[in-house]
């Protein structure tokens, strides 16, 4: 077991992985840790950091899976996900920002929460969910 990372590592496919490399770490705020090429110009294999202990892996939609039926990409279920991704950031204002630059398309635009700090999300290019909040559910409750 990692000493320093997550235990649990998300993991996606997409059609353009080299496209959402890019978008993940310049908008989104994550950070290269591990990038393979696969054939015929595609990512094999990638890993992007967030935070201290945060990661997600990645790899194109066309590698070959063992289990290819369990797994799709939200263009191929009209645009729905089984789940999104929260990231707890520090302040949501800078993530914010660069996705509204990048004209991500928002599913819950930046608001104050009930349960504490502020929240937004995205859909990344390809349709994944995105959610960014303030509030840390690892934190002391009051």
């Amino acid at each position: 077991m990692s000493a320093k990372g997550s235990v649990v590592i998300p993991s996606f496919r997409y059609k353009d992985a080299k496209a959402a490399i890019t978008w993940l770490c310049d908008v989104l705020g994550f950070v290269r840790h591990a990038v393979y090429d696969g054939p015929d110009d595609t990512i094999g294999h990638a890993e992007l950091t967030f935070g201290e202990s945060g990661m997600i892996m990645l790899g194109s939609a066309t590698n070959p899976s063992p289990a290819p039926q369990f797994n799709a990409i939200p263009s191929a279920i009209d645009g729905r996900v089984t789940s999104a991704i929260y990231l707890l950031v520090d302040d949501c204002m800078p993530v914010y920002e660069r996705a509204n630059a990048a004209g991500a398309e928002f599913v819950m635009d930046l608001r104050e929460m009930e349960y504490g700090g502020k929240a937004f999300g995205v859909r990344d290019p390809e349709g994944y969910l995105w959610s960014f909040g303030e509030y840390d559910p690892w934190a002391v409750q009051p």
